[in-house]
C-alpha cells in the first residue's frame, strides 16, 4: 500500500499566502518562500502553489516566486493559476515545479490536457477541480457543478463526468477542491470526495475543510482519497504537520513518517 500525501497549501495573492472561507474575504497571512521552506522541513510529502487570481485577471503566474519556492524546497512541488498554454506549463516546469495544475484553462479548453500529457507525461498533469454542491438537475446528474475562475463562474458541467473525461484526456492527478467546505475547518465533502475517487482510476487529492487530523483520517479512509490537502490547520498553528502524521499513523493509515 503506498503511503497517503499530506499537502500543503499555499494560496497566493499579490505574492502573499492567503486564506479565505468558501472562496470569500481571504487575509493574507505570510510569505509564501517562507512557508513552503518551513512546511518543507516540518515533513510534508508535497506542496500546492495556487496564484488564486490569475485566471480571473486573465494574467500570467507570478514566476518570479515559484522559482524562490523551487528553490528553497526538495519535495514535489505542483503549481497552479493562470496555466493557458502548453508553453506556460513548460514555462513553470523550467521554474522548478514538478507538477502543473490546470483548472479553469481546462474547462475552457480541453485539449490542454491531452497536449500537456504528451509534452510532459501524465504525471505532470493535475486537474484542479473547484465543485460547488447545487442539488441533482438533469445537466448535473450528480448534483456537484464546475465552477472556475476562483468560484466566479458556473460552468453547467457536472462535476463526475469532468473528472472522468479529464482522466481520459491524460490527466495523471485529481486535486478536488469542495467550495461548500473550503475554510470551514469542518471536515471534508466526504460524499463529493467518495464518489469521484470510486470513479477514476488516477490519483485524488481531497481538498477542503480540514480542521482536525480526525478530518484527514476520514477522508482517506471514507473518502478514499489518496493524499489531503491542509490550509487553515497549519497556517494559524493549530496543528503540526508532525502531530497529524503520529495521529494519522497511530490511527492505522500509512503516512511517511521522518522523525
Amino acid at each position: 500500500m503506498l503511503s497517503k500525501r499530506i499537502i500543503p497549501c499555499l494560496d497566493v495573492r499579490e505574492g502573499k499566502t492567503t486564506k479565505g472561507i468558501e472562496f470569500k474575504n481571504n487575509v493574507d497571512i505570510g510569505d509564501p518562500v517562507e512557508m513552503a521552506r518551513f512546511y518543507y522541513e516540518a515533513g510534508a510529502d508535497e506542496l500546492v502553489f495556487y496564484d488564486i487570481t490569475a485566471s480571473h485577471e486573465k494574467r500570467d503566474i507570478m514566476i518570479d516566486v515559484v522559482r524562490r519556492v523551487a528553490k528553497s524546497i526538495f519535495i514535489p512541488f505542483s503549481v497552479g493559476g493562470g496555466i493557458r498554454t502548453v508553453d506556460d506549463m513548460r514555462t513553470v516546469l523550467l521554474a522548478g515545479a514538478e507538477k502543473v495544475s490546470v483548472n479553469s484553462a481546462a474547462v475552457k479548453q480541453p485539449d490542454i490536457i491531452s497536449k500537456g500529457a504528451k509534452a510532459f507525461g501524465s504525471q505532470c498533469i493535475v486537474l484542479g477541480m473547484d465543485v460547488k454542491y447545487v442539488g441533482e438537475k438533469k445537466n448535473i446528474p450528480s448534483g456537484y457543478e464546475i465552477v472556475i475562475n476562483g468560484g466566479r463562474k458556473f460552468m453547467g458541467i457536472d462535476a463526475l463526468e469532468w473528472a472522468m473525461r479529464a482522466e481520459a484526456l491524460g490527466a495523471g492527478e485529481i486535486c478536488l477542491n469542495s467550495i461548500d467546505a473550503d475554510g470551514t475547518q469542518k471536515g471534508y465533502e466526504l460524499k463529493l470526495t467518495g464518489l469521484i475517487s470510486e470513479n477514476v482510476n488516477i490519483p485524488l487529492i481531497a481538498s477542503g475543510g480540514a480542521g482536525k487530523p480526525e478530518h484527514l483520517s476520514d477522508v482517506l479512509t471514507k473518502g478514499k482519497a489518496d493524499a489531503a490537502l491542509i490550509a487553515s490547520m497549519v497556517h494559524y498553528g493549530a496543528y503540526t504537520i508532525s502531530e497529524i502524521k503520529t495521529c494519522l499513523h497511530s490511527s492505522g493509515i500509512k503516512v511517511r513518517m521522518t522523525w
